[in-house]
């Protein structure tokens, strides 16, 4: 039987990649989709980073700068898509797809024809989003969270095709999603327990459950727009007997487990990082467990704690209050196991572990004032203002980015065989670091003091503060052009790496040659008989 299985393996898998760009096309190897994926989250941090570049430079003094409040508009919208659906998203699949089959023992993805497509109808939605620019009518302008009316009966003829860019972002989600599963349950080798999965595959495992209860919610929510611009219905049109705030509801339903979707795999990564750059392995991995689950069930009973202000009843006002104070005890355990994973370990402070450590402190920064905003009497002050703003940045930037940063910068060597300049990573960081909370510490001030969101204009108050944040704002996105000089450096001129990488770390990716041949595990590793430590 045996024989049978490695001829049929031999017919369809040839021992190596196929040449030219059919290699990417058509490939289905989990490391190519997982490098593609990467790649393309890449392109477009420098694409919604350009776009962020506009919207400060406008707003680096208070009047009439550079672009029209109409274009200012556009610019704010896709910036914040792109961002998340384009870059945050994308950069975590790739990572799912490098690790996990890597990670449990696996010899690819469970579903590998479905990942290829799962990739590649991504840039055909970006591409349909960002051609939306050279359409009459413009790019949409409605603000990322595509708020109804304004995205129905307010908006440029291109919503069209900013519904079908969304239809097909969701199902690229979704099929990840499928595969993710798939793999994680039934492609571990022998011995892997779920108890015994690393930190990575059990965050990943909870956010592709997260991805297929949520995007089909946000594909209601496009189609129902759909249909009240072109079909006569009245879902969110008051005058037809609708409801503008259904359209909250429903968009933030999806909207806040989505949320947990762009951090659980970081905390995940941040953990692998931790504990191998503190020597020991981390503290309460199945306290872990537990709080990422628990996190990701509350996730769905909170959503309406972005809508506060829109007059629901009292009783509404206090459920998603306390709710959303009770996500903080979980979040508040993980970030506990990771300083006490830190606690008299051996330390040291290579270009990963800064960035991870970044990340705890940072993301904590965003947790705190999440905590604060989830009081509905203060969020009354708070709402729609810079505050709000600075919150999701140090959760998304310093959180969710840093992470992958700190990714790339601890698998990069494994991925390609060769290492990264220690001394260019940690100049990255220190200029990241600096100039990230100097663009979004001083919006807490501005947010606090008033300043609504999603403006082109301000009142002279808020100029200086307008400025620093600019400043920093410009610093952060050319220390990312750094960041793409590092890698390629690494990926062309790094010395060669070991298979071990780094010392002390754990788990079985570690236990191949760097980088990994194109089909690895094709015969399981054994976790049973104790030879190989996951």
């Amino acid at each position: 039987m045996s024989a049978v299985i490695e001829g049929h393996h031999d017919d369809h898998h040839h021992h190596g990649p196929a040449k030219g760009i059919s290699r990417w096309l058509f490939t289905t190897n989990h490391k190519d989709i997982g490098s593609l994926y990467l790649w393309f989250s890449f392109i477009m941090l420098f694409i919604g980073g350009a776009m962020a570049m506009v919207i400060r430079a406008e707003l680096f003094e208070p009047g009439s700068q550079i672009v029209s409040p109409e274009f200012y508009n556009q610019m704010v919208t896709n910036h914040g898509l792109i961002m998340v659906f384009g870059v945050i998203m994308p950069a975590f699949v790739g990572f799912a797809n490098w690790l996990v089959p890597m990670q449990i023992g696996a010899p690819d993805m469970a579903l590998p024809r479905l990942n290829n497509l799962s990739f590649w109808i991504l840039p055909a939605a970006f591409g349909v989003l960002i051609a939306t620019f050279f359409m009459e009518g413009g790019a949409p302008n409605f603000g990322w969270t595509f708020y109804a009316p304004l995205s129905t009966e307010y908006a440029p003829p291109t919503v069209t095709y900013f519904i079908f860019a969304v239809h097909i972002m969701g199902a690229s989600s979704i099929m990840g999603s499928i595969n993710v599963i798939t793999t994680i349950l039934n492609m571990r080798a022998p011995g892997m327990t779920l108890m015994k999965m690393p930190l990575f595959v059990w965050t990943w495992l909870i956010t592709a459950y997260l991805l297929i209860a949520v995007m089909p919610v946000l594909a209601g929510a496009v189609t129902m727009m759909l249909m009240d611009i072109h079909f006569g219905t009245s879902f969110f049109k008051a005058g037809g007997g609708g409801d503008p705030v259904l359209f909250q509801h429903v968009f933030w339903f999806f909207g806040h487990p989505e949320v947990y979707i762009m951090i659980l795999p970081a905390f995940g990564i941040v953990s692998h990082i931790i504990e191998t750059f503190s020597r020991k392995p981390i503290f309460g991995y199945e306290s872990m467990v537990y709080a990422i689950a628990s996190i990701a069930l509350l996730s769905f009973v909170v959503w309406a704690h972005h809508m506060f202000t829109v007059g629901m009843p009292i009783a509404g006002e206090l459920f998603f209050m306390y709710s959303t104070m009770l996500i903080a005890i979980p979040t508040g355990v993980k970030v506990f196991n990771w300083l006490s994973t830190m606690f008299k370990g051996s330390l040291t402070f290579e270009t990963p572990m800064l960035f991870a450590i970044a990340f705890v402190a940072l993301f904590t920064i965003g947790g705190l004032s999440g905590i604060m905003l989830a009081i509905a009497p203060a969020d009354f002050q708070y709402h729609d203002t810079y505050f709000v703003v600075a919150h999701f940045h140090y959760v998304l930037v310093p959180g969710a980015l840093f992470s992958i940063i700190a990714g790339v910068y601890y698998w990069l060597p494994k991925w390609t065989g060769y290492m990264y300049d220690e001394f260019m990573g940690k100049t990255h960081f220190w200029l990241s670091f600096v100039s990230v909370n100097l663009t979004f510490f001083p919006m807490h001030f501005v947010g606090l003091a008033g300043m609504p969101r999603r403006i082109p204009d301000y009142a002279m108050q808020f100029a200086d503060y307008n400025m620093i944040v600019s400043v920093g704002a410009f610093l952060f996105g050319l220390s990312q052009l750094l960041f793409l000089y590092v890698v390629l450096k690494a990926i062309f001129y790094g010395k060669k790496a070991t298979g071990q990488v780094w010392e002390g770390a754990k788990g079985l990716e570690w236990t191949l040659d760097s980088p990994p041949a194109y089909h690895t595990f094709e015969t399981p590793p054994n976790l049973e008989s104790g030879e190989v430590k996951a």
